[in-house]
């Protein structure tokens, strides 16, 4: 008891002896060459929506789900930068800064561009989102990153080095090579990788790479790639929020729990832990997580007391830092790095835990996405060849809901169902006034300059954007005292293209007539119940009310539409000397499911027996194959005390497999009609100059009143001797070989030997064997797989009752309601199929792809009499009429910019060695191109357009890799452009990216 208070007294004493007054601290640290730099990263992972909107993310509304705030965080990071100007902070998501920018004065504005232009402030990877990388399509990911790049160098002069992907599910090919090495970044980073992959990685110190993820473009378009040892969070006991438990530095001498030594021992070992699985002598440690840094001192306070702390102990080094300083840190050590090519699909977080169930989830959003995304392709083309004038609608809204809509819980389906609602509204709100657009630029395309004399565009254009659930209106209205329904019909591609074009009618008494008055074969198609029930229910839950009109029949027409241009055809009520549209004939089956039965009057045939399908041949190819087509589900996982994964809107976890029973055969004549349940049904169509099976799939509502959640999908089952090997596209552009149960990079242990070898389908799958191939295209993202050699399988849609416990804390069960009655969501969408003789399928692939992504664009108008093609222009095309762009390039962007310069991306649809013709450099005429206006200045830009190509080139940094690597081929790309000639050459998979200066704009037909 004496020794006791004899302590107490020195320790009183030691006190009265010691002043606690205020630290300096040094936070000034710099890279120490020979020591462990440990870079300090602050940041905050501010998702674009997922629990709360967007808006009440920003604003910290809704604060009940979360308290969130992310102005709270700008306002609090922002004023801690002004204390010292050592510190340092990235920003990533551009929705909000632009949000936060706005609402600043300009005294604020001028004091934070001296943030930026110090670097305390970068911008880091700079799109309005942190984008998925499963589900959006690779034009998407372009848009929506330059959108988030223009506005950082219209405010701030600045280019963004680096890619910052930390939350995606999974990492896609064309992140690393297009999405990034082609914007110009340095380096990727990110955070989410398989826990197998994860666990080899760590173990041989390679979970830093160079990443070359295009065997086309190769070391051309590879990019240094860190991936972090963890999550992208701070070790363990380096998270500083208020509410954090993190133990703070206590250095006031005079408080008890003193622990300054403590703390910075913390910081050692966890700095030689990182430095133990990572090259060279640099570890970065991110200082955030989500929306953090509301209250920025907290983390501030804290870093400066270790970098002060840890510096003065010496062992190893702190400093603030930025992705980009470590970069050219990793850069400066010359080390030499291994290589890493494919993608990281799928994920898997833990065993039994495949994130691929989002591949599909929210099917229906996932459709209106790709639906616009074509759309607002078509829209800039069509502003572009109007004139962008300084007023009127624009394309604005659409561009920016787009853009928010790629964000990682946004396409990909992981978010609530009121976010859900929230992106789809403004995407509606987009897409109104881009209809605007459209319809006043193609009436100024169509009006007659010498019919009006001044141009203004008099007529007006309807669309139907409710067309998928075959509702609209000016095509369904009587037609009456001699009028007639004009349709505009224009392509967006830039070739030619014959396609059967399909409008609801209420009356089987038309006509057609092309833009030379000629009357041109047509049909009738009739409804069927399913499709009239869908319309009839989903027009009153979007619009409150029910169809005016009694719909009866799909009209059929083939259309001829030239490239970038528009043809016009003519709908009326058929006179007793006109041909009329021939109805269908319609047989229905009798008695027995034994009928056998042949669709298609072409090249192309299906055969069924049995109420299904057994064999494909095309009679021009020769081409000869057993087919069969079925639907099941797979039965939601509700998960066990010893195993709790269940599935959810972002795991797959199936739990056997229940066939679905046929029940009857529909109608038929080059579509069949099917109905296998009484929640699922399927038209097949085979177009008499087509050589490919369209099937139409109506799933839903999804049954779950027995207490299983099911997840939908359709299985095409073939004769085909595949070994394990299928191949599924990346976002859309490079496809990617996948063999079952295998992973390139390390030996798989397999978990999940269903949802283990799910992959994202944005554009298709296809098989294959020595002699065929089997292509499957899609209309929006879906997950797929072969699970048996010569099947290929889609998940088409899901309908849960359980949580996954993934942070969204929601059902993924999506409903529709009408007057208070709620049933689950109905989903209808398309896939195409085609069998080739090998070698022959990328031509389909890639030409069809393109046509889904972007198909024709419908606009209708009403006729008074007979007098419209000789009062407007009938047929139009923005390229010389002499000239088509080669059938492997596609015009990606065309777009006027509010500078008066043309934004052009030209993409080249083929990979090195995918198909004998069209794997090759081609070349586009700009001259044809655009043959009424003079090109001044051609400057080649990066994918966005925030900086020269060769500038982009001159500071591009030359990593060295493994020389163990195998040696690859030469690398080819297109050659400058002669400024006289005008010509553009692309190589496989390149995508050229153009700023045109031109002398004057001369409005079409003026």
């Amino acid at each position: 008891m004496s020794l006791m208070i004899t302590l107490f007294v020195i320790l009183l004493a030691d006190i009265a002896c010691t002043k606690s007054e205020y630290i300096a601290y040094n936070t000034s640290g710099r890279i120490v060459p020979g020591m462990i730099n440990v870079h300090l990263v602050p940041h905050s992972h501010d998702d674009v929506g997922w629990l709360k909107t967007v808006d009440q993310y920003y604003v910290g509304a809704n604060n009940s789900i979360r308290g969130a705030c992310v102005q709270n965080v700008l306002d609090s990071v922002i004023s801690s930068l002004f204390e010292d100007t050592n510190r340092k902070y990235i920003y990533v998501e551009m929705a909000f800064f632009q949000r936060w920018w706005r609402q600043q004065s300009e005294a604020m504005k001028i004091k934070v561009k001296g943030l930026v232009d110090s670097r305390q402030l970068e911008f880091i990877n700079g799109g309005m989102s942190m984008h998925d990388e499963a589900t959006p399509h690779y034009i998407d990911l372009i848009d929506q990153t330059t959108l988030g790049h223009q506005f950082i160098k219209d405010e701030f002069g600045k280019l963004p080095r680096v890619g910052w992907q930390i939350d995606p599910f999974g990492h896609s090919a064309v992140q690393a090579y297009l999405l990034g090495a082609e914007l110009g970044f340095d380096s990727l980073f990110f955070a989410r990788i398989d826990y197998q992959d994860r666990a080899k990685r760590l173990k041989e110190k390679t979970l830093e790479v160079v990443w070359r993820g295009s065997k086309s473009l190769g070391s051309s378009s590879q990019i240094f790639t860190g991936i972090f040892p963890r999550h992208y969070d701070p070790p363990d006991g380096f998270t500083f929020e208020i509410n954090d438990v993190s133990p703070p530095i206590q250095d006031d001498i005079l408080l008890f729990d003193y622990n300054v030594q403590e703390r910075v021992n913390d910081f050692v070992a966890a700095a030689l832990a990182q430095a133990n699985v990572t090259r060279t002598n640099h570890v970065m440690w991110l200082m955030g997580t989500d929306f953090r840094y509301q209250y920025a001192n907290s983390w501030f306070r804290q870093m400066d007391k270790f970098i002060h702390y840890v510096n003065k102990d010496g062992r190893v080094n702190a400093l603030y830092s930025t992705p980009s300083i470590y970069t050219d840190a990793k850069y400066a050590a010359n080390e030499e790095w291994p290589i890493k090519t494919e993608d990281f699909f799928p994920y898997a977080d833990r065993a039994n835990a495949y994130w691929t169930g989002y591949f599909t989830s929210r099917p229906s959003f996932k459709g209106y996405v790709r639906m616009l995304s074509g759309y607002y392709v078509a829209a800039r083309q069509l502003e572009f060849l109007k004139g962008r004038g300084g007023s009127g609608s624009n394309t604005d809204a659409l561009a920016d809901a787009l853009a928010i809509a790629q964000h990682h819980d946004a396409v990909s389906g992981t978010e609530r169902q009121h976010v859900a609602a929230d992106y789809a509204l403004r995407l509606s709100i987009g897409y109104i006034e881009a209809e605007q657009l459209v319809a006043s630029s193609l009436a100024f395309l169509a009006e007659s300059r010498s019919s009006t004399g001044h141009g203004d565009p008099v007529t007006n254009f309807q669309q139907c954007p409710l067309l998928n659930i075959s509702y609209c209106p000016p095509t369904e209205a009587a037609f009456t005292d001699g009028k007639s329904l004009v349709v505009v019909i224009y392509n967006p591609l830039g070739w030619k293209r014959e396609e059967v074009v399909r409008i609801p009618v209420s009356t089987q008494k038309v006509t057609v007539k092309d833009a030379g008055g000629r009357t041109i074969d047509s049909q009738l198609l009739p409804l069927s119940n399913v499709t009239l029930g869908i319309r009839n229910l989903y027009v009153k839950a979007y619009l409150g009310k029910s169809p005016s009109e009694t719909l009866k029949y799909w009209l059929a027409f083939s259309a001829s539409v030239p490239p970038l241009g528009f043809s016009t055809y003519v709908v009326s009520i058929a006179k007793q000397t006109d041909r009329g549209s021939t109805i269908s004939t319609v047989y229905s089956p009798k008695g027995s499911m034994s009928n056998n039965i042949e669709i298609g009057q072409g090249n192309l045939k299906l055969l069924y027996s049995g109420g299904k399908v057994t064999h494909y041949v095309n009679n021009r190819n020769l081409v000869t194959e057993t087919v069969e087509q079925s639907y099941s589900y797979y039965s939601g996982y509700s998960g066990t005390d010893k195993d709790p994964q269940a599935s959810g809107a972002y795991v797959f976890r199936p739990n056997g497999s229940s066939p679905i029973k046929w029940e009857n055969q529909g109608p038929l004549l080059d579509e069949l009609h099917q109905k296998l349940s009484p929640w699922i049904s399927q038209i097949t169509r085979v177009y008499k100059e087509k050589e490919h099976a369209e099937v139409e799939f109506t799933v839903g509502s999804i049954p779950v009143d027995d207490g299983i959640g099911k997840e939908v999908i359709t299985q095409i089952t073939t004769s085909m001797k595949t070994n394990k090997t299928f191949y599924t596209d990346s976002s859309g552009r490079d496809f990617i070989k996948r063999i079952r149960d295998f992973r390139t990079d390390w030996d798989l242990e397999v978990t999940e030997p269903i949802a283990g070898n799910y992959y994202p389908v944005n554009l298709g799958i296809y098989m294959q064997d020595d002699t065929t191939e089997l292509s499957v295209l899609v209309d929006r993202s879906v997950g797929g797989s072969s699970l048996v050699d010569g099947q290929i399988e889609l998940m088409l849609h899901r309908r849960l009752i359980y949580d996954d416990k993934r942070g969204v804390g929601e059902v993924l069960n999506e409903t529709v309601c009408v007057q208070n009655e709620c049933e689950g969501l109905t989903v209808q969408g398309k896939f195409y199929l085609k069998i080739d003789q090998l070698g022959e399928g990328a031509k389909w692939r890639r030409t069809a792809g393109q046509e889904i992504y972007s198909p024709l664009l419908l606009a209708f108008a009403e006729q008074e009499g007979e007098n419209w093609m000789n009062s407007h222009v009938a047929t139009f095309s923005g390229i010389d009429p002499s000239y088509s762009l080669p059938n492997n390039v596609a015009i990606i962007t065309l777009q006027e910019l509010d500078n008066g310069k043309v934004l052009l991306r030209l993409a080249h649809l083929y990979e090195t060695g995918e198909d004998k013709d069209y794997s090759v450099m081609t070349s586009v005429e700009l001259k044809k191109l655009f043959p009424d206006k003079k090109i001044s200045k051609l400057t080649e830009m990066n994918l966005s357009a925030n900086q020269e190509r060769s500038a982009m080139e001159k500071r591009r940094l030359a990593w060295k890799v493994d020389r163990s690597a195998e040696a690859e081929g030469k690398v080819v790309r297109g050659g400058p452009v002669d400024p006289s000639k005008l010509v553009v050459e692309l190589a496989p998979m390149e995508i050229r990216t153009y700023l045109i200066d031109f002398d004057y704009i001369k409005m079409f037909g003026s």
